[in-house]
């Protein structure tokens, strides 16, 4: 079954999670037309490969010109429409930039298989929960809702404006009309009749300009009210969604919205200002003893200033972290002289600001750091703001050409610190601009989360880390004194995040079980517990010569690089002691083996079968752990399917029959197979130019008089003719006396 196909049998609440991340970037009618030709593309390499991009990108276009030919025949006008609006898109969008259309789609998929993952699994946890609150989601309803009151506030006010400035022209006409007859003529009934209404006009006029600074009074409380609560409250949530969307939590979403709320509280402050502006202009026109214009009108206006500027310096985000294009799954880890791009958002989006905002970055700026490395941004660092450059036509900007260069000391050589201290300092990329806008002018500032700065791609597990257990422990968004005294994490907390790491790095989470077996090797007891940084990063774990996180983090590459499918689809139970395993196996069919991570041996993946003696006693055997190297020989899958053992006095045979708890092994693997086992042929079938066609095999010899496990020799390059030719004149004995010859490896 497709990824696409398992996303649409989701329940409701997590296809509303699915609908969040399609958008005109990247239609979801692409994406369900075209599920299986776009889940057997290599989206992520084309992400940091532009040639391989662009043929993607053309080969997308080419599949969407084939759709719209067949939709085309079938006469669906709807689909049709939409389907050349996404080609037009696609040609004109990603021309220039394949490589980002490339980093959208993977994007998208992995998140997918976050959202699969999460369903998949019992409960939330705690992190994930707090985040989808009904709490939040309704404080957004409400926001919304006011703001759009607000807007209708604000122009209904300048209706009452209007209204003044034609009451007043009328006095104003009527009382010029007076001034202008003789003297004789202003002492007639008719006139003071005249003079009565005139006044009878200002007292209305009076009453009106009070009504509409109270009015413009009110609308000016009702955006500070909701500036200082709920919209803080909303921006300071979405800052945090993206802090746990960037170590691997759900995909935060929700700045078009808060940029709807910040562009309309925005207009409604402008529209206010010039309703003070038109206030102060019928002022120079006509004024009397009491007006309330001349002593309201500064104060109300130095209010709606001092909003906007707090509105402005608010609306100035990091949209996107800085990450290194080569390993997007590891935002805020930067390396010297490595390009990294980072995204900006003005959340004010009005068209008299399009590319009027010069924006410039630069690191450290007026910060100290918790040691003497200093670093500078090479490339282009200051870029105007634009609304072309988005789809959804937001105000941005985005660096994509900036490098971080280490400085020497004044010593005149560069820092030299211990691993540990370089990946747990921090640093800061900062961003300025200036809006000058309708007189006023108003300096703004932003920061990234902190990053942290690498010179070897070694660091970079470890940085990694640094960045987790930050973003975990704290909303704080520049406490770069951080790790002078980390504080300690939930272990529930914790759990979640390393969950999110597979999810979102090798595309499943991690179940109860599993987890409870990382608590184990974490703690003594899977409570609310509290776990310290050197816990987690630093201390070697018991016996053993790394850390719990070195451990984990080789086990996610040894996934990614060499056994994705087959944990995708669940086959490897992973995380599971030496312990439970036999306790798991010891009452299965003879043959029945269950696939684990090494807890030894760094980036080692293990199976384990049960078996039974002649005596009727059970038995287990481990081979010694596959690694990244002896994976890349050979597929694990086609490892699994020719495995051989060969027991004392016994001919080879596989001894892997059932993946537990009893699923027939070729059921589980045989779509991973590289290719069918080879018929058994003799020497004389031979090969391509005579040769005989060899495949390596994996075999391992047991003693009947040992029940202890034993590790497995080598791959041995022995081909199924080869073998069928030694089993025709060699016996078992032979052949278990040729391994074990010297020029045989164990």
């Amino acid at each position: 079954m497709s990824q696409w196909s398992q996303v649409q049998q989701l329940e409701i609440k997590f296809l509303e999670q699915v609908d969040q991340f399609y958008d005109d970037n990247f239609p979801m009618e692409i994406r369900h037309l075209l599920a299986q030709w776009i889940e057997s593309q290599d989206w992520e390499a084309a992400a940091n490969n532009e040639a391989m991009a662009m043929i993607l990108l053309q080969n997308l276009i080419i599949q969407v010109d084939e759709q719209l030919d067949r939709v085309s025949q079938e006469k669906n006008l709807l689909l049709i429409h939409n389907l050349k609006r996404v080609r037009k898109l696609l040609q004109g969008k990603y021309h220039g930039n394949p490589m980002h259309i490339a980093v959208i789609i993977s994007n998208c998929l992995r998140e997918e298989r976050r959202i699969l993952a999460a369903a998949s699994m019992p409960v939330q946890g705690p992190l994930e929960k707090s985040l989808q609150s009904s709490v939040v989601s309704e404080r957004q309803r409400n926001v919304e809702h006011k703001v759009s009151a607000i807007k209708n506030s604000a122009q209904m006010t300048d209706q009452d404006v209007k209204y003044l400035e034609d009451l007043q022209e009328e006095f104003d006409f009527r009382y010029k009309t007076i001034q202008s007859l003789e003297q004789n003529d202003k002492n007639s009934a008719l006139i003071k009749q005249e003079m009565l209404a005139l006044q009878a006009m200002l007292n209305t006029l009076d009453y009106k300009r009070k009504e509409v600074l109270g009015k413009i009074g009110r609308v000016i409380h009702e955006i500070d009210v909701l500036m200082s609560n709920m919209l803080t409250e909303e921006l300071l949530d979405w800052k945090r969604r993206q802090q746990i969307a960037c170590i691997g939590g759900p995909l935060h979403g929700g700045l078009d919205q808060l940029q709807n709320c910040f562009t309309l509280l925005a207009e409604s402050l402008f529209q206010v200002r010039r309703q003070l502006e038109k206030l102060d202009e019928l002022l120079t026109r006509l004024t009397y003893d009491g007006d309330p214009i001349p002593v309201q009108r500064p104060q109300l206006l130095e209010k709606v200033n001092f909003l906007l500027y707090n509105l402005f310096r608010n609306s100035f985000v990091v949209e996107r972290q800085p990450c290194m294009p080569t390993h997007p799954q590891r935002p805020m880890v930067l390396k010297t002289l490595i390009q990294f791009t980072v995204k900006l958002r003005l959340l004010i989006k009005l068209p008299e600001l399009n590319y009027q905002i010069r924006v410039k970055a630069t690191i450290d700026k007026n910060v100290s750091t918790v040691s003497n490395r200093r670093f500078v941004l090479c490339g282009t660092h200051v870029k105007a703001m634009n609304m072309d450059e988005s789809a959804n036509g937001s105000l941005s900007v985005e660096f994509r050409h900036l490098q971080p260069k280490e400085m020497k000391t004044s010593a005149g050589s560069k820092g030299n610190e211990g691993p540990h201290m370089v990946t747990e300092e921090l640093h800061s990329i900062s961003f300025e601009t200036q809006v000058c806008l309708y007189g006023l002018t108003i300096n703004l500032e932003t920061s990234s989360l902190p990053v942290v700065m690498i010179s070897n791609v070694s660091q970079l597990p470890n940085a990694w880390a640094s960045i987790i257990w930050y973003n975990l422990s704290t909303n704080d968004p520049q406490n770069l004194s951080f790790f002078n005294n980390p504080p300690a994490a939930t272990l529930s907390q914790l759990l979640e995040v390393l969950s999110w790491q597979f999810s979102s790095y090798v595309g499943r989470g991690l179940n109860s079980e599993q987890l409870n077996m990382l608590a184990e090797k974490l703690t003594v007891s899977y409570n609310d517990y509290q776990l310290s940084w050197a816990k987690f990063c630093k201390e070697h774990l018991p016996g053993k010569s790394f850390t719990f996180w070195v451990w984990l983090e080789a086990i996610l590459d040894l996934i990614k690089k060499h056994i994705l499918p087959l944990w995708i689809d669940g086959y490897i139970m992973g995380f599971v002691s030496k312990e439970k395993e036999r306790i798991l196996l010891k009452d299965k069919t003879p043959g029945t083996f269950l696939l684990r991570f090494s807890e030894s041996n760094l980036g080692g993946i293990t199976f384990t079968w049960v078996d039974q003696l002649e005596n009727g006693d059970v038995t287990f055997h481990s081979v010694e752990p596959y690694n990244k190297g002896r994976l890349s020989a050979l597929p694990f899958a086609d490892i699994l399917r020719d495995y051989k053992v060969i027991m004392a006095d016994n001919v080879p045979e596989n001894p892997l029959k059932y993946l537990y708890p009893d699923i027939p092994k070729d059921k589980a693997f045989g779509k991973h197979y590289s290719c069918q086992p080879n018929e058994v042929s003799k020497p004389s079938d031979g090969g391509g130019k005579g040769y005989v066609p060899s495949v390596f095999i994996p075999v391992s010899k047991i003693l009947n008089d040992s029940t202890e496990p034993h590790s497995p020799s080598d791959l041995l390059p022995m081909s199924p003719s080869v073998y069928a030719v030694l089993r025709e004149h060699l016996s078992p004995t032979a052949i278990e006396t040729a391994l074990s010859s010297p020029y045989s490896t164990d």
